[in-house]
């Protein structure tokens, strides 16, 4: 093994031009930490904030974006109860943000948000699954205790998290009702496990019950604090809303006042996981049921090379193609 690899190191903010391969050191192993011989990992919407500088208060430049990876265990601390030659899978927990990422041929992580994994499916697909089904799986579970039998609505429902949450709630034998604001992907829902796909209007509610006249038993939100409130009252008395994520931007809500957002009886959560959150016998059954063909993972496009990743961020950036944006080492 060399010394060097290939990675791409941002020294500030910029477009996606900046993005550009260079030989840095190959990190090294520190006590607790493993080393991931980098095969694939998804570009995230996170990593485009980062980029332009406009991520969390841990992150700073010069910094290796990537807040997750699949991969081969090059190398690990013995304590960790990892070997060489393991296919695993790693995301969160302060990558690339806190320390480097995944955007290189090598990247050192904690190990305990390292999730080992036997599968043959390809780089490409186990690539796309990490971040999106740990932050799906997490909604799902944590979030909102989802059950079989139960009927789920998902607001976003074509972004990348909405397609996962919809495979998996439906693969747990929940009912599921997800939105779009384009009809035209009606079609792609109902791939993707959905039951009643929905236009996203501004006045949801009164549609979620005219197909469950007592309101939906969870609900997660996507699309952020201006239709929490029209969310919250699709859900039934005793039901659960799961705020997970943003894709309008708006995170906050101006003067909030519990009684004029939050129904009577309706609870209401957050999510915002980490690898932890997804055990690895429940990432198992998901790599088991891709493989049976019950789950559909959303794969946008497949880029070859770190050479390719700015080619991925102006696709992301365009959201012209629905589904995860997948490089592959």
């Amino acid at each position: 093994m060399t010394n060097t690899m290939r990675a791409i190191v941002l020294a500030g903010p910029g477009e996606p031009d900046t993005l550009i391969p260079s030989d840095v050191p190959v990190p090294q192993v520190k006590p607790g930490w493993v080393r991931i011989r980098v095969k694939a990992f998804g570009v995230n919407e996170s990593e485009v904030t980062s980029r332009h500088g406009g991520s969390s208060s841990d992150f700073s430049f010069p910094r290796i974006l990537g807040i997750e990876a699949v991969g081969i265990i090059d190398a690990a601390d013995p304590e960790t109860g990892f070997s060489p030659g393991q296919k695993v899978a790693t995301m969160m927990g302060g990558m690339g943000r806190s320390f480097d990422g995944s955007y290189a041929e090598y990247t050192v992580v904690p190990a305990d948000q390292v999730i080992p994994l036997e599968s043959e499916l390809p780089w490409e697909t186990l690539g796309a699954l990490p971040e999106m089904f740990q932050t799906a799986y997490g909604s799902l579970t944590t979030g909102l205790d989802v059950q079989a039998g139960q009927t789920v609505l998902i607001r976003g429902g074509t972004s990348t998290v909405g397609l996962a949450a919809a495979d998996l709630a439906a693969d747990m034998g929940a009912t599921v009702i997800a939105t779009t604001r384009d009809p035209a992907r009606f079609t792609l829902l109902s791939d993707h496990g959905v039951t009643h796909p929905l236009l996203d209007q501004r006045d949801l509610a009164t549609a979620v019950r005219q197909l469950v006249p007592a309101g939906v038993d969870a609900a997660l939100e996507l699309v952020g604090t201006t239709t929490l409130p029209d969310t919250l009252r699709s859900v039934r008395r005793g039901g659960t809303g799961c705020f997970t994520g943003a894709l309008s931007g708006a995170w906050t809500i101006e003067n909030f006042s519990p009684f004029a957002v939050i129904p009577k009886g309706v609870r209401l959560t957050t999510y915002g996981g980490d690898a932890s959150d997804l055990p690895a016998d429940a990432f198992a059954h998901q790599l088991d049921a891709i493989a049976a063909g019950r789950i559909h993972p959303a794969i946008a496009a497949v880029y070859n090379g770190l050479e390719q990743v700015a080619d991925a961020h102006i696709a992301l950036e365009s959201g012209s193609t629905p589904g995860k944006h997948v490089v592959v080492l």
